[in-house]
């Protein structure tokens, strides 16, 4: 099996597996919508992609630093997210309909996964080992195909919330105490991020 398929089929395990930027995403498509789910997608992605560039420059030692510093600033996402599932959770049925602005989706996403120090580790050590000679082009290539994989599948994830939030359609309360659920599982799961 090549190096780019090898990748590919394991991009597609780590997307089957949710951790907190589909916790997310999830989260946002249940509330608001596949259009807002896509919007937080596209920040999570862009914040994987931040990440990979350090990891493409190939600043190893800028990571390392990189992740200790980020390790302070998570906990700030950290009792946002919980703070923003607390407060979903107390909100009257007829508040999920209220339309959040887009940028606001954008960014959550992106800030969640650029502040997540294992996940900045992790890419570190996932990618360079589907790269043959270490070239510049060769690791941007991997982490190209790498993300493409990510974002289709974080794609999958929000058009999979956005059928269960019209099935939920009319259980609105419901859909509040499930999408409480994910924003906190998204803060717990950060909050779990160790290096």
């Amino acid at each position: 099996m090549n190096s780019i398929t090898a990748l590919v089929l394991a991009t597609m395990v780590l997307v089957i597996i949710p951790g907190p930027n589909v916790a997310l995403i999830v989260a946002n498509s249940l509330r608001y919508g596949l259009r807002k789910g896509v919007l937080t997608v596209l920040g999570t992605t862009a914040g994987v992609a931040a990440q990979l560039a350090l990891i493409v420059i190939g600043l190893t030692a800028l990571v390392e630093i990189a992740a200790d510093a980020l390790s302070w600033v998570r906990w700030a996402g950290v009792v946002y997210l919980i703070w923003l599932g607390i407060r979903t959770w107390r909100q009257p049925a007829a508040d999920l309909e209220r339309v959040a602005a887009a940028p606001a989706m954008f960014w959550r996403g992106y800030m969640l996964a650029v502040l997540n120090p294992k996940t900045l580790l992790f890419n570190a050590a996932f990618v360079p080992q589907f790269v043959g000679d270490g070239s510049t082009t060769q690791i941007a290539l991997v982490a190209t195909i790498f993300l493409s994989v990510l974002f289709v599948g974080d794609v999958l994830w929000a058009v999979f919330a956005n059928s269960m939030r019209r099935l939920l359609g009319h259980h609105t309360r419901w859909r509040n105490r499930v999408t409480s659920v994910f924003l906190t599982a998204a803060g717990d799961g950060l909050a779990l991020s160790r290096r």
